[in-house]
Parts: C-alpha cells; sequence; structure tokens
C-alpha cells in the first residue's frame, strides 16, 4: 500500500449523479495518521440507503459518490498511535467514521447519535476530504470505527451484521427486549427482517413476521424460523392478533401506514422504526394514548454494540442469508434489492473483483 507518508490511490465504483449508476472511479485516500488503520477491502454488503444514497433520495448526495458501508477488509497498515489492530487482522468497518468526542452521545459510547457524525460516504472527513465507502479497494479509517471480526465468522458473512444485524441488535438491549419469552413482531422481510427473525428468535422470543403479500410465508417460517406470519391486507387476521405483541421492528424503507401496525401491540408496546424514508408519516393519537403505546426510532447502534453483535452471532451460531457477487454485477444487484429481488442481503466480493487499476472515466 506504500508508506504512512504516501497518499495512495485506490479504484472504487461511484455513482456521478441521480441516476445511481456506478461506474469505476480512481482517487486517492488521504495519508495514513497516528491513529489511522489501512483496510484492504475484502467485502462489502448492499444496504438499501446505498440506493437512496445514491439516487439523491434524500436530497443531499454529492458525487462522484463511492457507496458502500458493511465493510470487511484486511489490515495492511496502521498509524504508530494504533494499539488495537495489527495488518493481518481481519476488520469491518461500519456507517459511522468520525464523531466529536466531545458531546454527550459521544461521552455516553453511543456515538452514533453524535450530532457531527461522519457518515462512511458521502460526507466531508476532517481534512476536507469527501468520504468514500467499501465499493473500493481500500479505506483509510480511525481505529475508534474499526471492529474485529472474530473467528469463526466467515468475512462474506459478517459484512451485514455491521448494519442490518447491529441495527435490529441495538434496539432490542436498548429498550429490554432481549428476556426470553417477548413476543415481537418483524415488519417487512428483507436484509433488516430477516436478520431481526433471527436474531429475536435467539433471544428466546416468538417472532410473527408481518408482510404485505402470502408470497414469502414459507421462507420466514420454513427458513427463518418465524412463529407466525401476518398478511397486513388480511384484516381479519390482523383483527385476531391486535394487542398481542410486545414490540414490533419496523424495517419497511418507503412510506406506510403506521396504525394497523399499533393496533397489534401490546400495553406498553413498542413500534421501532428502522427504514429511512424522506416522507412523513401519520396516525391518530388515540391509538397510541389508549394502549401507552410508543413509536421511536434507533440508529444502527455503537461501536462497543458492534462488537457485541458479532460475538452474539457466533455464540448463537447465526449467520446472515447473502448473494456474493463481483463488482461488474453491482448496479444489477442494486436493481434488483430496489425492486426486493434478493435473499437477503448482497455482499460484493471486492476483493476477488480485481478492480485496482480498472479504466475509470473522468470524474
Amino acid at each position: 500500500m506504500g508508506s504512512l507518508a504516501a497518499e495512495k490511490t485506490v479504484t472504487g465504483w461511484a455513482a456521478r449523479d441521480a441516476s445511481g449508476h456506478l461506474t469505476p472511479y480512481n482517487y486517492t485516500l488521504r495519508k495514513t495518521g497516528p491513529e489511522d488503520v489501512v483496510v484492504k477491502v475484502l467485502y462489502c454488503g448492499i444496504c438499501h440507503t446505498d440506493i437512496h444514497q445514491a439516487k439523491n433520495h434524500l436530497g443531499a448526495s454529492k458525487y462522484p459518490m463511492v457507496p458502500g458501508h458493511e465493510v470487511v477488509g484486511e489490515v495492511v497498515e496502521v498509524g504508530p498511535e494504533v494499539t488495537k489492530y495489527s495488518a493481518g487482522d481481519v476488520v469491518g468497518v461500519g456507517v459511522i467514521v468520525g464523531c466529536c468526542r466531545e458531546c454527550h452521545p459521544c461521552k455516553a459510547n453511543v456515538e452514533q447519535y453524535c450530532n457531527k457524525r461522519i457518515w462512511s460516504y458521502n460526507d466531508v472527513y476532517t481534512d476536507g476530504r469527501p468520504t468514500q465507502g467499501g465499493f473500493a479497494s481500500a479505506m483509510v479509517v480511525d481505529q475508534k470505527f474499526v471492529v474485529k471480526i472474530p473467528a469463526g465468522l466467515a468475512p462474506e458473512q459478517a459484512a451485514p451484521l455491521l448494519c442490518a444485524g447491529l441495527t435490529v441488535y441495538s434496539p432490542l438491549k436498548h429498550f429490554g427486549l432481549m428476556s426470553p419469552g417477548l413476543r415481537g413482531g418483524v415488519l417487512g422481510l428483507g436484509g433488516v427482517g430477516h436478520m431481526g427473525v433471527k436474531v429475536a428468535k435467539s433471544m428466546g422470543h416468538h417472532v410473527t413476521v408481518i408482510s404485505s403479500s402470502a408470497r414469502k410465508r414459507g421462507e420466514a417460517m420454513d427458513d427463518l424460523g418465524a412463529d407466525a406470519y401476518l398478511v397486513s391486507s388480511d384484516a381479519a387476521a390482523m383483527a385476531a392478533a391486535g394487542d398481542s405483541l410486545d414490540y414490533i421492528i419496523d424495517t419497511v424503507p418507503v412510506h406506510h401506514p403506521l396504525e394497523p401496525y399499533l393496533a397489534l401491540l401490546k400495553l406498553d408496546g413498542k413500534l421501532i422504526l428502522m427504514g429511512v424514508i424522506n416522507q412523513p408519516l401519520s396516525f391518530i393519537s388515540p391509538m397510541v394514548m389508549l394502549g401507552r403505546k410508543a413509536i421511536t426510532g434507533s440508529f444502527i447502534g455503537s461501536m462497543a454494540e458492534t462488537e457485541e453483535v458479532l460475538n452474539f452471532c457466533v455464540d448463537k451460531g447465526l449467520t446472515s442469508q447473502i448473494e456474493v457477487v463481483k463488482m461488474d454485477y453491482v448496479n444489477q444487484a442494486l436493481e434488483r434489492l430496489e425492486r426486493n429481488d434478493v435473499r437477503y442481503r448482497f455482499v460484493v466480493d471486492v476483493a476477488g473483483s480485481n478492480i485496482d487499476g480498472a479504466d475509470a472515466p473522468p470524474a
């Protein structure tokens, strides 16, 4: 990778405009700082947020943009003050690569809620350079935002856990929903939803998958081990399931009504929003008042929780269900993800795609 003092030229696959189409893009990484880790990217998962960002659905995209925030790679170089990692370690990098370290969330070790958080891509680092993500041959990341992948967890399996797995684990822990015997719902059976079923079942919960059609009933119950399956358009079944759930993990990333799902919650039940939606959601207040129910949200998890969820998955023997693709298939994968045609997470084999030195059009 070169000396610590030198900038490194790498190749990523970048969106150039709101079409979201990715093509090879050459750029330089920052010089390796005292606490920086240089990571050769091995695998990177594809999240629905990558579509939102690449296509400017949230109105804040800056181009060229290299997406990817479920990154697993090999450490190839470390700064002189790095104490946690050494060359050869297999590590993960997630959604956040910086924070202020001074605010209340940072001091409480929930740095994902820092108002000065730095996203792993489509953001600006402290040196003024744009951040670029894991659809690239390498990244330079502060050691605080790197986590070691435990032995016994294949790197391609670990990638989705850095976002999808963490996103469901963190709120269950925070809201005290880890006790056996709870009854939970998972709304939406995609990348996050399928991990929600697996994580909740491994905690000893009775899990109901809620979907808009019966199409995924077999895979939800037979493949993932869900205990029940509700079709949200089946009014009779939804009514029969009223007041039955302690919580619902709502993973749907598009606009949808909340009231049908609030009706499923018990007294003090929680509807936990996880989908990134750029339109207001609505409900009538008695739906929450008359059951002391809560609509809340949760955003990924802390670095400490990232370590926890990786070890949790190793201890419980949990893996994500993935489809591994090469980088030259990434645009087709994004298209398929947008129409929900994946079971359940695409993971790009970055190292196996030999992308360094690819012909790149001008930025």
